[in-house]
């Protein structure tokens, strides 16, 4: 049997082996630059658009459990990015809120998210780069049919698509 290499590989494999390439540069790229994981990042992402957020909100926004999103938080939390707030009037219910320090984060990713740098060669020429951007684009939408509206923008901002890895 002789292997496959990436050229002989139908397109659908190829687009799922970019992503996971491109997934694991841009999680060393934010621990060793930020200090953040990508789920991390989303949160910011996330609170940073829509304001303040109960715990329980975020994890379904973020597609995991609420006790899996209680280690990103706390991470967060320690780092001064987040705080949680008790609501008055439940006090069971958590609000999660980004610090001073958290916005200043979240801009600063924005701005680094927003360059448009190419990241090969190919993209590097706009022709070449704008078929790519409308075939990932209607990719996107046409696998994303049925999800939240919401929560595909939040993942488009910075997270990860729904179905994938957490947040």
């Amino acid at each position: 049997m002789e292997l496959l290499t990436p050229r002989d590989f139908p397109l659908g494999r190829l687009i799922d082996l970019a992503a996971r390439l491109m997934s694991q540069r841009w999680s060393r790229y934010l621990a060793e630059h930020h200090g953040l994981t990508p789920a991390g990042m989303s949160v910011l992402f996330t609170l940073a658009q829509g304001g303040h957020m109960t715990h329980r909100r975020m994890a379904e926004v973020c597609y995991v459990r609420p006790a899996t999103l209680t280690g990103i938080v706390d991470t967060l939390e320690r780092s001064g990015l987040v705080e949680r707030r008790r609501d008055a009037a439940d006090r069971r219910a958590v609000h999660l809120a980004l610090t001073s320090e958290g916005e200043r984060h979240a801009r600063e990713l924005l701005g680094v998210i927003s360059t448009d740098r190419p990241l090969t060669s190919v993209d590097a020429d706009p022709a070449k780069a704008a078929v790519i951007r409308e075939f990932l684009l209607e990719l996107i939408q046409a696998t994303s049919e049925g999800e939240d509206p919401t929560v595909i923008e939040a993942h488009l901002r910075g997270g990860r698509t729904p179905g994938g890895e957490p947040c």
